[in-house]
């Protein structure tokens, strides 16, 4: 009897002994998939809802060997919501770690430099992953729901490339491209050269933004940061085209006439002296840095090549812009080319 029941026990110890390998296997080891799966896990899923759906989809072959493994050692795992892409042949161990960390996949947002708020939110809006909160709000209540009411936006959002989980909404969005900015602008206005007719951050994103529209050649931002440094040393008009622009809003259709350049707003930097009120688009890091480290070569006027380059003439003179000026215009002619809007002999700029 006694016999028997040694027997016994060795059995039960045995199938005990193998049993647990058994789920230790089932858990740690290598699991069905072929392929990368993508699982959706929903916002307050229970650990038996996602091993159900894991079970669906091929990722886990048993889920109620898992959910057994996960019981008997205690665990208690609290999976995060978002979007997953686990790889082939992933045990579930290694399946809910990603849950547990929300290892998720990161959807992509590109801002670009020299966009306008509007732009910013408008990708925002026509984004898929993103959760959209702020829609048909007024740029005043975005600026109050981000936390900084009565700011203007424009220029106060740094253009970058924002990687985030599905569902992220766009006021966390929005919230990270200000505090980058933010952080932005006061590094490189400690940077700064000293005596700049520039007296604030505040103007630096402003001049920053200008300098931005006007070129988007980073070898040639600090040589134009410096002509509108110069003028606003002389007190010369900046008479900058994108500032015009911006100012025109919906009005402008792809050409600036004369007759906009004559029409007084508080962004037309032809009537009116200094820097507009705000930044006009949203600054890249290279603009910030030119703006307040601006390249004073003595130029106070430049156009544009015409050779399909992006480049500029100098010039430290009426007399140098104006030949430029020509040479652009001939340029234009050769290439059958509308001119874009060009200084003349009548121009200060």
């Amino acid at each position: 009897m006694r016999k028997a029941l040694v027997v016994l026990v060795l059995v039960l110890a045995i199938a005990g002994f193998a049993g647990y390998r058994w789920l230790t296997r089932m858990y740690v080891g290598e699991g069905p998939l072929t392929a990368v799966a993508r699982v959706e896990v929903p916002q307050g899923a229970s650990v038996r809802s996602v091993l159900s759906q894991l079970g669906k989809q091929g990722v886990i072959s048993n889920p109620k060997a898992v959910l057994l493994y996960q019981r008997t050692h205690g665990l208690q795992p609290k999976v995060k919501a978002g979007t997953y892409d686990f790889a082939p042949k992933a045990s579930p161990a290694k399946v809910f770690e990603m849950l547990e960390r929300g290892i998720v996949v990161l959807e992509q947002l590109t801002v670009v430099e020299g966009s306008t708020f509007a732009d910013f939110r408008k990708a925002l809006e026509k984004h898929p992953a993103v959760l959209v909160t702020l829609r048909g709000k007024s740029d005043a209540e975005v600026m109050a729901a981000i936390g900084h009411a009565n700011e203007f936006p424009e220029g106060r959002f740094f253009p970058d490339t924002y990687r985030f989980a599905a569902r992220t909404p766009d006021k966390e969005l929005l919230t990270l491209a200000y505090d980058s900015m933010a952080r932005l602008i006061a590094q490189a206005w400690e940077r700064r050269k000293e005596e700049l007719p520039i007296k604030t951050p505040y103007e630096a994103l402003i001049l920053a933004s200008i300098v931005e529209k006007e070129t988007g050649l980073e070898s040639e931002r600090a040589i134009i940061a410096g002509v509108f440094t110069s003028r606003l040393r002389l007190g010369m008009r900046l008479q900058t085209d994108p500032s015009v622009i911006y100012g025109l809003g919906d009005k402008y259709d792809g050409d600036i006439r004369t007759r906009d350049l004559a029409t007084d707003t508080p962004y037309n930097t032809y009537t009116r002296a200094g820097l507009p009120p705000t930044p006009i688009a949203l600054p890249g890091r290279e603009s910030v840095l030119a703006a307040v480290r601006p390249d004073e070569t003595g130029a106070i006027f430049f156009v544009a090549t015409g050779d399909g380059s992006g480049a500029h003439y100098f010039s430290k003179t009426l007399e140098e812009h104006n030949q430029a000026v020509r040479r652009y215009l001939a340029r234009q002619r050769q290439l059958s080319l509308p001119p874009k809007h060009t200084t003349t002999q009548t121009d200060s700029r």
